[in-house]
């Protein structure tokens, strides 16, 4: 039986799809762990090369052996909503100033997309979650 490996270490970082470097904020969590950093690089960029562009929290398991492994989570709620809503930014008074709105179709699928990483018990649950999310960016929901 081989040695047991054990985890030193759990590092969670938003990485922009398919557009890691070695530099902040990937290389300064990595760093310090001594994992290889451009080995990590290479291999998030040809996981993520689908979301080009979008934002992709990362969960990093460090070992004693510095090797490593990574979960991708689903793209944060807010990325998402800008995406469908097609805004820069949400508002920076919600409540007052609207900045763009979303179909009710466009929030099931953000949140059947998300579905895995929120702790909702239904579907019907995730959607009122990523609806709270949109309202607090000044995003309208139609429909």
């Amino acid at each position: 039986m081989g040695k047991q490996r054990q985890i030193t270490a759990q590092i969670k970082v938003q990485v922009t799809g398919g557009q890691a470097t070695p530099a902040p904020p990937v290389g300064t969590a990595l760093g310090p762990h001594g994992v290889n950093i451009g080995q990590f690089v290479s291999q998030f960029n040809e996981k993520t090369r689908d979301l080009m562009g979008v934002t992709v929290p990362v969960v990093i398991t460090v070992y004693n052996d510095r090797s490593f492994e990574f979960v991708l989570k689903s793209p944060p709620a807010a990325v998402l909503l800008k995406q469908a809503a097609g805004i820069a930014k949400g508002s920076g008074s919600p409540l007052a100033k609207k900045v763009g709105t979303v179909s009710r179709s466009q929030l099931e699928q953000i949140a059947k997309r998300k579905y895995e990483d929120l702790n909702a018990s239904s579907v019907e649950q995730a959607i009122k979650m990523i609806a709270g999310t949109a309202r607090s960016m000044g995003i309208e929901v139609v429909g």
